[in-house]
């Protein structure tokens, strides 16, 4: 008998896929966005999305990722740099 298991894919690699939905959503302009909203496009969780936006705008130089607002979730603000 043998046991398969479902490789969950590492946060090194959600972050990427995040930061390229961001690039491409953002490259003619500002992009404001609640992680809610986008989670079925980037397969992941609103928790997930909200974590790695405060990783990705302490760490990415390409894209300014700012907290805008926090009207029942928090709004991000991104922009190319």
């Amino acid at each position: 008998m043998s046991m398969s298991t479902t490789a969950q894919p590492s946060t090194e690699s959600k972050e990427h896929r995040l930061k390229s939905y961001l690039r491409e959503r953002a490259e003619d302009g500002e992009l404001y966005f609640k992680g809610k909203f986008i989670a079925d496009d980037v397969g992941m969780s609103p928790k997930e999305i909200g974590a790695l936006m405060v990783k990705l705008s302490e760490s990415a130089t390409d894209l300014e990722i700012e907290k805008w607002s926090y009207t029942s979730a928090t709004t991000w603000r991104v922009a190319p740099a």
